[in-house]
């Protein structure tokens, strides 16, 4: 029996083995390993897609709430806050309706240079908020204001 190589039992007849025949292969290694980066790949990539769906649902959820807050804000003051350029909504309504008609006026989910814009005309009777999403829209989902304001850079409005 040499250094290397073992006897053992294997039904009555006895085999012999060495230790370089129990291990695994540099080959067998790499291509588990290339297997396993494609399918992370796959989950990834899969992954990246539900993110930006999940972030568009969160930017229509926040405009219809910033419209909730709007609509109480006009039943008590008889006119929208008035702004009559595109203005990003967090710096035109969070004075106006935060405490009192919504916790915080929300900014887009990704932050950066993304951002809920709005626009009033000048006697606050009408307004317009928007945001830009990363998805295609959902059907029935207008990209431009249907009150005669007009919001640049958006694809997706809600105005009274």
């Amino acid at each position: 029996m040499t250094i290397f190589a073992k006897e053992r039992q294997v039904g009555r007849t006895y085999a012999r083995t060495t230790e370089s025949e129990r291990a695994f292969t540099l080959i067998e290694l790499l291509v588990v390993v290339a297997i396993i980066g494609l399918l992370a790949s796959i989950i990834l990539v899969s992954l990246g897609q539900a993110q930006k769906k999940g972030r568009d649902s969160r930017r229509l959820g926040d405009l219809k709430e910033i419209q909730t807050a709007l609509e109480l804000y006009y039943t008590d003051h008889t006119s929208y806050p008035v702004a009559t350029s595109q203005t990003t909504a967090s710096t035109a309504l969070a004075s106006a309706l935060a405490p009192t008609y919504i916790a915080s006026v929300g900014d887009d989910p990704l932050g950066g240079s993304y951002h809920y814009v709005y626009i009033t005309d000048a006697g606050g009777t009408k307004y317009c908020i928007g945001s830009i999403l990363e998805t295609t829209a959902p059907s029935g989902i207008s990209a431009s204001c249907t009150n005669g304001l007009t919001l640049t850079g958006v694809q997706y409005t809600v105005n009274p």
